[in-house]
């Protein structure tokens, strides 16, 4: 059997010179477009900004930027800070095929790390390209049964991450495969923080780009681990999932196609796993206009998770109701749609979107479970109170591959998003210097006071 990990380290390495044609360098762009639109909301409330206050008089110093509170530090601290923040809204890439949130880990331990050593946008843009390779492909090796109890992201990024510091420290395949190796002794991050309470799921993906960086630091320094790591009859693959490892279709198409050209991109700011439902609805609405009040019943028929983590009539948070079906069906109805509004205090007030809440069910069906992850799909069955009843089979996300956001649909959606920390200067600035310049990110002005952000890191302190 060919080793999945030194295939991989390869082909992170190979990235650090092979030519990069003009439609992945754009896909590049967008994907750290879109990070960035991810992370500054989380930047502003959230666990990040209570963290970032927590660590203030232990952060070592260094060149990069934590865009929690502008300071600049070591490349872990940035990486841990920003990672954090970035999977706060719930609005990060995802990688369909894995169901795994790439950018959150990889894009934060890129870029601290490239700032901190002074790299080019070029190399930034390489070892981003280079985490994606990697930690795509091992979520498609490991899904879904993965998932079953481990949150990939908070796992497999820790991979992506180790793989972006390595080939930004000039690691060759070999210190690159040790890095990946040395991750995957780090990796964790289990589902009852994910579907439980606590704040501690977005810490996940911080925690992940801050001991990727710590392992790509390690191997640079020359230290390794056992290359069999992802598929030993002990190794990382074998220890969580049912296998060890779906290798053969992890590396199909290897040089042929990478993950960062087949990116689903939010467009909602709740758990992909209710997107189906809601575009659907969308659609239905479309298509026969119909008012809350009118509804009866709505039926919604998905995957697994769609079931097993989405279905939830206890919101007490906005947390709790980015992971509800129910709770996202209402705000999309009486909102209009399910961005940052939909989630705020005044929205998750609303007697009106609580009493749509129950009036939504959700069941799992095995034709659509089957072909999860590959297809995200639901079926709706809407019944009216005047007696019609609505179907729909939504066969695809927008925002995925097959239904992408445009340029300019992904532009309005950074522009919103930004809004929340930044003026309109600063977030124009930040814009064209990802989508037109070729140098890093820098400093940028969050929109509150220092004396404000100190108040809400109270506010959302655990």
């Amino acid at each position: 059997m060919t080793n999945p990990l030194t295939t991989l380290a390869g082909a992170a390495a190979n990235w650090r010179a092979a030519p990069i044609d003009d439609a992945t360098a754009w896909d590049t762009r967008r994907a750290v477009l879109d990070w960035a639109a991810s992370m500054l909301p989380g930047c502003v409330e959230g666990p990040a900004v209570a963290l970032s206050a927590t660590l203030a008089s232990a952060r070592a110093p260094g060149g990069a930027i934590s865009y929690v509170d502008g300071r600049a530090g070591s490349a872990r601290d940035a990486a841990l800070l920003n990672g954090t923040a970035s999977h706060t809204a719930e609005f990060d890439d995802i990688f369909r095929d894995g169901g795994y949130h790439p950018g959150s880990p990889t894009i934060s331990a890129a870029l601290a790390v490239a700032q901190a050593e002074g790299k080019s946008f070029d190399a930034f843009q390489r070892a981003v390209i280079g985490g994606y390779e990697v930690g795509c492909r091992m979520a498609m090796a490991l899904q879904p049964s993965h998932y079953r109890n481990w949150h990939i992201t908070g796992t497999v990024g820790t991979m992506g991450a180790a793989t972006a510091t390595a080939m930004l420290l000039d690691c060759d395949a070999e210190g690159i495969a040790h890095a990946i190796a040395i991750a995957t002794s780090f990796a964790g991050g289990h589902q009852e923080n994910v579907q439980g309470d606590g704040l501690t799921k977005a810490l996940h993906c911080g925690h992940a780009a801050e001991a990727g960086v710590l392992a790509g630091q390690a191997a640079h320094a020359g230290l390794t681990g056992s290359l069999d790591s992802l598929h030993a009859p002990h190794g990382y693959a074998a220890a969580t999932s049912d296998s060890t490892g779906d290798w053969n279709t992890a590396l199909a198409g290897l040089g042929v196609w990478t993950p960062i050209s087949a990116m689903t991109f939010k467009n909602h700011g709740c758990c992909g796993h209710i997107f189906p439902t809601l575009d659907g609805l969308r659609a239905m609405r479309a298509e026969t206009p119909f008012a809350p009040e009118d509804v009866e019943t709505i039926e919604v028929h998905g995957y697994g998770p769609t079931a097993s983590i989405c279905d939830r009539l206890r919101v007490e948070s906005a947390r709790d109701a980015r992971f509800s079906v129910q709770y996202c069906v209402g705000a999309l109805l009486h909102v209009g749609k399910v961005r940052l509004a939909a989630f705020d205090d005044d929205a998750l007030a609303r007697p009106d979107i609580r009493e749509t809440m129950t009036r939504v069910r959700v069941h799992e069906n095995p034709d659509i479970a089957a072909l999860y992850p590959r297809r995200r799909q639901a079926r709706l069955r809407i019944t009216l109170r005047d007696g019609r009843v609505l179907e729909h089979h939504q066969q695809t996300r927008k925002g995925d591959p097959d239904d992408p956001l445009s340029d300019v649909e992904l532009i309005a959606k950074f522009d919103e998003l930004a809004a929340s920390a930044l003026e309109a200067p600063a977030r124009d600035a930040l814009r064209r210097r990802i989508l037109e310049e070729n140098a890093l990110p820098g400093p940028i002005p969050l929109r509150q006071s220092h004396a404000a952000h100190e108040k809400t890191a109270e506010r959302t302190a655990p």
